[in-house]
């Protein structure tokens, strides 16, 4: 056996994917949230730019451009192309 290679406890692996588990089921539930919130969002900017002249509400517009890239890192975790958990259990971008 190589000095490289180490044995994997699986009991240790289980409690990390568990772990995992919880924390995925957790963003889950915040992303459905976020869909929800994103779509209200969407009505009230469309609402916003018809009575201004087309000139969309920049604080919204900005919370929108947050929001969507903390879904882009919420899935990339949820599907395990990251480690790298998003908000709450690390900074908000």
């Amino acid at each position: 056996m190589d000095e490289n290679d180490e044995e994997i406890d699986p009991r240790r692996d289980f409690e990390g994917l568990g772990m995992r588990l919880i924390t995925v089921i957790i963003v889950a539930l915040l992303m459905s949230f976020a869909h929800t919130l994103l779509g209200l969002m969407t009505i009230a900017q469309f609402v916003i730019m018809l009575v201004n002249k087309r000139e969309p509400n920049e604080q919204l517009a900005e919370f929108g451009t947050s929001m969507g890239m903390w879904m882009a890192k919420a899935s990339r975790y949820q599907t395990g192309a990251s480690e790298v958990k998003p908000w709450p259990f690390t900074e908000l971008d």
